[in-house]
C-alpha cells in the first residue's frame, strides 16, 4: 500500500555540487536535531556519488510515519513514502514546504560567500549594489509598486499648504500626476543597464568561496580589485570574440593567487530581451523599455502611464536565483500591471482620498475639540485610509497573478518563483498573528501562502472574462478563511 502513496518532487537549486554535503548537514542540524522526538532512522550516505539523506518523520496522532529520501543533485530529488493512508495530506505538504524553505535558507548562506560577476557586452562594468537589511526592506517596498509615491505625496501636503495656501490642492494634484506620468522614467533611473534588441543578453559568473577563503580574499583585495577582475574577465572574453568559458575566468582568478575549482564555478547567459518580448507577445502589448539593476535583491517592477510608455526593471538577483521559465512568469505578472494601467488606478485612488480628506473629512474634523482632531486623524482616519488603499492594491496584485497564469499558462511555475522570492515571509506566515498582519498591513501584496495556494489550485487556467472581479472575490475569501477558527 505504501508504494502506491509515494510522492516525489524536485527542488531547483543554485548550490554548487561542492556544497551538497554541507546542505544535508544543514538540514540535519536545523530541521531534524531541533525536534529529534519526531524523527528516527536518520542516515546520511552516498549513492552513485550523490550525497543522500534519509529519515522517517513520525506523525504523532497515529502510528503512521513518512519515510523521506533526499538526494542532493541538480535538481534536488525528494521522495516521500507514507506508511499508510492515515497520514494526512497536509503532513506531506508540510514536509515539502519545510525542505524547500531549508534549501532556500542554505542558498542564502552560500550567497554570502559567493563572488558574483554580471555584465552586458559593450556596456560599462557596474559593481553590484550591496544592500543592508533595512535597505533591502526599503528596496522591496519601492520595487513592489508605486504606492510609496503616495506616502511622499502625503508628506508634501503639509509643506505645500504652509507655503501656497489656497493654491496648494492644485499644486499637489499636479505634482502627483507628474510623478505618475513620469513613473517610467523614475523606474528607469534605478537601472544600471538598458537591454535592447541590439544588446539583448546579460552574462553571469558565480564563484563560490569557502568561508575563510572569502574573508581573506576581501581583506587582501577589497571591492576595487574585484571590479578590476570583472573588467579583465570581460575584456578577455570580448577580445576572444566568443562565449565566456570557465578557462578564461580560471586564468584571471589564478592571476590573483586563487585556486579555481570548476565545481565551485558556474556561468549563465540570459537573453532578457527575448524573455520580455515573448511575454509582450502573449499579452499583445508593445515591448516596454527594459532596464537591469545590478543587485542581488530578487525583484522586478513595471510601471508607466500606458503600455506604450511602460518600463520594466529587473534585478540581476532575480535572473540569478530563478530559472528562465520562472522569470517569464514573474514578467507576466508585471505585464498585467502595464495592461491594467495600475499606476493610473492607484493615482485615482490617492487623489480621491486627498480630495475627500480636504473637502469632506477636514471640515467635519475641525468642528471637534483640538485634541480629538489630533487623535482621530493620527490613530483612526489615516491608518484606515492608507490601509484601504493598500488593500485595493491586493486586488490588483492578485489579478496580476491570475493574468500571468492565464497568459503564460504555467501557474505552478509562478508559484515556485514566488516560493523562492518570498521564502522568508512564507516561513513567518505559519504564525497566525503574522498572517493577520500580512492581510491588513501596508503592503499591496496578499500573503505569499495565499498567492502560492491559489496558483497551485489552477490546474488548467482558462480565460477569465473579468479577472479583477474574480481576484477581488478570491482575496476577500482568503481573508475570511484566515479569520475563521481552524
Amino acid at each position: 500500500m505504501a508504494s502506491e502513496l509515494v510522492e516525489a518532487f524536485k527542488i531547483d537549486t543554485e548550490i554548487p555540487p561542492a556544497d551538497f554535503d554541507d546542505l544535508l548537514r544543514f538540514i540535519v542540524q536545523y530541521y531534524i536535531l531541533k525536534k529529534q522526538e519526531f524523527f528516527r532512522n536518520v542516515n546520511r550516505t552516498t549513492v552513485n556519488n550523490d550525497p543522500v539523506l534519509t529519515f522517517a518523520l513520525i506523525y504523532p496522532k497515529t502510528e503512521g510515519f513518512v519515510d523521506v529520501e533526499m538526494r542532493a543533485r541538480k535538481p534536488i530529488e525528494v521522495t516521500m513514502t507514507p506508511s499508510d493512508e492515515m497520514v494526512p495530506r497536509r503532513v506531506l505538504e508540510q514536509i515539502r514546504e519545510d525542505l524547500e524553505i531549508l534549501v532556500q535558507l542554505f542558498e542564502e548562506e552560500v550567497r554570502k560567500t559567493t563572488l558574483y560577476f554580471s555584465w552586458i557586452e559593450g556596456e560599462e562594468v557596474i559593481p553590484e549594489k550591496i544592500m543592508a537589511t533595512h535597505q533591502r526592506a526599503t528596496g522591496r517596498i519601492f520595487f513592489d509598486s508605486m504606492l510609496p509615491l503616495f506616502i511622499i505625496f502625503i508628506a508634501l501636503n503639509f509643506f505645500v499648504f504652509m507655503y501656497f495656501g489656497y493654491y496648494a490642492p492644485i499644486i499637489l494634484v499636479a505634482v502627483q500626476f507628474a510623478m505618475i506620468f513620469f513613473s517610467d522614467k523614475i523606474i528607469a533611473r534605478l537601472g544600471d543597464w538598458t537591454i535592447s534588441q541590439r544588446n539583448p543578453s546579460i552574462h553571469f559568473l558565480q564563484y563560490h568561496l569557502p568561508v575563510e577563503e572569502h574573508r581573506s580574499f576581501l581583506q587582501k583585495y577589497g571591492i576595487d580589485q574585484v571590479m578590476k577582475m570583472k573588467r579583465e574577465i570581460y575584456e578577455m572574453t570580448i577580445a576572444a570574440k566568443g562565449e565566456l568559458d570557465c578557462q578564461t575566468a580560471k586564468d584571471v582568478f589564478e592571476k590573483y593567487g586563487m585556486e579555481c575549482k570548476p565545481e565551485n564555478m558556474s556561468t549563465k547567459k540570459v537573453n532578457v530581451y527575448q524573455l520580455v518580448k515573448s511575454v509582450a507577445e502573449k499579452f499583445d502589448l508593445p515591448i516596454p523599455k527594459i532596464v537591469l539593476s545590478n543587485t542581488m535583491l530578487p525583484n522586478a517592477a513595471a510601471t508607466g502611464i500606458s503600455p506604450s510608455r511602460g518600463t520594466v526593471l529587473i534585478t540581476t538577483g532575480l535572473l540569478v536565483q530563478l530559472e528562465e521559465d520562472e522569470t517569464l512568469n514573474v514578467l507576466g505578472h508585471e505585464f498585467s500591471h502595464l495592461k491594467g494601467r495600475d499606476p493610473l488606478i492607484l493615482f485615482a485612488l490617492s487623489i480621491s482620498e486627498f480630495l475627500f480628506r480636504l473637502y469632506v473629512f477636514f471640515p467635519f474634523l475641525f468642528t471637534l475639540p483640538s485634541l480629538t482632531i489630533f487623535l482621530f486623524f493620527e490613530y483612526l482616519y489615516f491608518p484606515i485610509a492608507l490601509g484601504a488603499i493598500y488593500f485595493v492594491g491586493k486586488f490588483l496584485e492578485s489579478r496580476a497573478d491570475l493574468e500571468s497564469a492565464i497568459k503564460i499558462g504555467e501557474p505552478k511555475v509562478l508559484a515556485e518563483a514566488l516560493r523562492k522570492i518570498g521564502f522568508r515571509r512564507l516561513q513567518f506566515e505559519r504564525i497566525q498573528a503574522f498572517r493577520i498582519q500580512e492581510w491588513i498591513g501596508w503592503d499591496p501584496h496578499p500573503p505569499i501562502y495565499f498567492r502560492i495556494g491559489r496558483l497551485e489550485k489552477m490546474e488548467t487556467p482558462v480565460e477569465e472574462r473579468h479577472p479583477l472581479i474574480r481576484s477581488i472575490k478570491d482575496v476577500v475569501s482568503g481573508l475570511m478563511a484566515m479569520l475563521r477558527p481552524s
